[in-house]
């Protein structure tokens, strides 16, 4: 049986635009980004006006592919899988398209129908996700995909013709908009959705966004709100914020939505179609929200050719922290395992009520935290929590990364403030994360004063007003300003006993 691939390009020619992305697989088996290029299309356009595409058209998908073509095949790229939705799955001339296409290109660009589309849009677009049930949607030009999962796995999928740009085309032929032509969109939206039987979210469901109008939507909201990250993977974007983000949108003239902050200066005459239209589903479905995913139909698509199944979300954040230190010259495996080991044993002892979520942010900083070597030592702590808060973290919500960041940099500086990433983390998670970065110091002080290689055991008891850790192989150890820390967090003396 021949092994799959290890680096794979994606073409997808959307009914708005058409990208490439170049993926390989990494040693902890998630997909990183080799090369990508976007172009816009706006296929839609002739396909709604004559049913076909025009010569004009057809030149710009040929000429796009064919540079496409050389960056996946200078990436390395072992197999090129191109795949068409919306705007050609309707054109009448679209099979003629894709034949030209792959006699020319050498590499076949496939038309795939609405469900396999909401199919490989759920697989990229949940995996990376930290949610077990509810509805996906992948909101394109052309087309509206829906998704129910159970437990990460697809149940059911619907396709709709409610795509941004077609919407925007069909329905608000005015700039701005006026409102009757946005109540006749919501009502056509709306009536479209009630008919499919899409359905409401039940008790524990989630709603899941994928898309470039929902990433536009969140870059909008998150820029009016100066977010702390960056990256809009994992964003929440509330329905109230949605509405107030279409309000804005549709009292706008073009030239002027344009220049709105976190907008693509291309998507600005169907942005507002398209937000209409997420609006009115999160209305339909009752989400009091969406979680933003940054991947969708080419990282499904993706992750079909190079690994089948969706992991759990504790995997998926699992592989992706290997993924990440993976990356720096710093980052030595046999420390970071044996920080690690040190930094659970002292919180099962000292903590054994806290919370999961400070847990596992001290388990993933333990492993991380080397990463600030890579820059510089004395300011390693900071150093690793930018990269925290700027690398591709998959399976984690935002509020978990801040967490993470902030016990990262907390066990540098005892003064390490939540109000860095508000909103995300507030005055009430100032304890919890002192403890955690005290916890995080010590670990990392007792580990680098053992010698290289040796298996670290330990044992943590409570004794009256204090705290007793004995460690065979430690071979010295004093307190300095970290036993007064340790006092501070915990309200206990330390006392550290190193091996004879």
């Amino acid at each position: 049986m021949a092994e799959p691939p290890r680096r794979v390009a994606v073409v997808d020619i959307g009914s708005n635009s058409a990208r490439v992305v170049a993926y390989g697989l990494d040693g902890a088996g998630q997909l990183r980004i080799l090369a990508s290029s976007r172009a816009a299309l706006r296929l839609v356009r002739d396909v709604d006006q004559e049913n076909r595409l025009g010569d004009a058209a057809v030149a710009r998908v040929v000429e796009t592919l064919r540079d496409f073509r050389a960056l996946a095949l200078g990436a390395g790229a072992e197999q090129i899988v191109g795949v068409a939705t919306a705007a050609l799955r309707d054109a009448e001339n679209g099979p003629a398209l894709m034949e030209r296409l792959r006699t020319e290109l050498g590499f076949p660009v496939e038309v795939i129908e609405g469900e396999a589309e909401a199919r490989y849009g759920f697989l990229g677009g949940v995996r990376g996700m930290p949610v077990e049930h509810g509805l996906l949607f992948d909101l394109g030009g052309g087309s509206l995909q829906v998704s129910r999962f159970f437990q990460r796995t697809l149940d059911r999928a619907w396709s709709l013709p409610l795509g941004a740009l077609r919407l925007s085309q069909s329905f608000l032929g005015t700039d701005p908009p006026m409102e009757d032509e946005l109540r006749r969109l919501r009502k056509h939206v709306r009536r479209a959705l009630e008919e499919a039987g899409v359905p409401a979210l039940g008790p524990g469901e989630e709603m899941v966004g994928t898309g470039g109008t929902v990433r536009n939507l969140a870059k909008i909201d998150a820029r009016a709100r100066r977010y702390p990250i960056s990256r809009v993977h994992g964003y929440v974007l509330g329905r109230d914020a949605v509405r107030d983000v279409v309000a804005t949108l549709a009292s706008r003239r073009l030239e002027k939505r344009e220049r709105i902050p976190g907008l693509s200066g291309e998507r600005g005459d169907s942005i507002v179609g398209g937000a209409v239209a997420i609006e009115t589903l999160m209305t339909v479905a009752g989400a009091a929200h969406v979680r933003v995913s940054g991947e969708g139909v080419r990282e499904g698509l993706a992750y079909s050719l190079l690994e089948a199944g969706v992991p759990s979300a504790k995997e998926v954040r699992r592989r992706s922290v290997a993924s990440l230190t993976a990356r720096f010259a710093g980052w030595d495996a046999s420390h970071a395992e044996r920080r690690v080991a040190v930094a659970d044993a002292l919180w099962s002892v000292l903590a054994p009520a806290g919370d999961p979520e400070t847990r596992e942010a001290l388990h993933h900083a333990a492993r991380v935290l080397d990463m600030g070597r890579a820059v510089d030592f004395f300011d390693r702590h900071e150093h690793a929590a930018d990269f925290v808060l700027a690398s591709d973290l998959d399976g984690f919500t935002h509020r978990d990364i801040a967490m993470l960041a902030l016990v990262i940099r907390s066990a540098g500086d005892d003064d390490a403030d939540p109000a860095l990433y508000s909103p995300l983390l507030g005055r009430e998670d100032g304890d919890a994360v002192e403890r955690a970065g005290v916890v995080l110091a010590l670990a990392d002080d007792l580990e680098e004063r053992c010698p290289p290689g040796v298996p670290l055991a330990l044992t943590c008891r409570l004794v009256e007003g204090g705290v007793v850790v004995e460690m065979p192989a430690l071979l010295g150890w004093r307190p300095r300003g970290l036993g007064k820390r340790f006092a501070r967090a915990f309200r206990r003396e330390l006392l550290v006993k190193p091996g004879t």
